[in-house]
């Protein structure tokens, strides 16, 4: 990673109760950790931070039934670990993507972001895909590659290493906290 914009935010995707307790390549308790930190990080910097969940999927057939069976009903809540701040935005989806049918793009526009560092579960999923939406909308893309994971280590991988380079940059919490804290 070479530097974050002056107005960069945090997107945290899909860091739920249903989420964090299904099978994944690293342990979403890393994850959860990581990515609390460097939400503290931005809000400390008076950067934006938005919570992305998800709510169920898009419409339309699909051959893979729900992961987890039913769902229970707070399945969709926020870690707690995430300390959901008054001034969090926060995004609801039924989408991969956090762009699609939410007012996330015009949100960020309005508060003069130019940059996003994307987090969350699933890498190939959620995170990839909202990183692909960013980068297709304008944005520069960081990936915070120790903040993220995937219920397959392949999927994962793959992500890491041939997606994301052409997407963005990719850095460590670490890294980023650096960069934030050397502004």
């Amino acid at each position: 990673m070479t530097t974050l914009d002056p107005t960069t935010a945090l997107v945290i995707i899909d860091l739920q109760k249903g989420i964090v307790g299904l099978p994944t390549a690293h342990p979403s308790s890393d994850v959860v950790r990581n990515a609390a930190t460097l939400a503290d990080a931005f809000r400390r910097h008076g950067l934006p931070v938005v919570l992305v969940n998800v709510a169920g999927g898009a419409p339309g057939r699909t051959q893979a039934p729900p992961r987890g069976g039913d769902r229970p009903a707070d399945w969709a809540e926020l870690v707690p670990e995430l300390h959901l701040q008054p001034s969090d935005l926060t995004v609801t989806k039924h989408t991969w993507g956090a762009w699609q049918g939410t007012t996330l793009d015009a949100d960020l526009r309005d508060l003069g972001v130019t940059q996003v560092v994307v987090a969350g579960i699933s890498t190939s999923i959620g995170v990839e895909s909202t990183a692909r939406g960013a980068h297709e909308r304008g944005y520069n893309v960081t990936l915070a590659v120790d903040a993220m994971t995937d219920s397959n280590a392949d999927a994962h991988e793959n992500s890491l290493t041939r997606i994301f380079p052409r997407l963005g940059e990719t850095a460590t919490t670490t890294e980023i906290v650096g960069l934030l804290d050397a502004r």
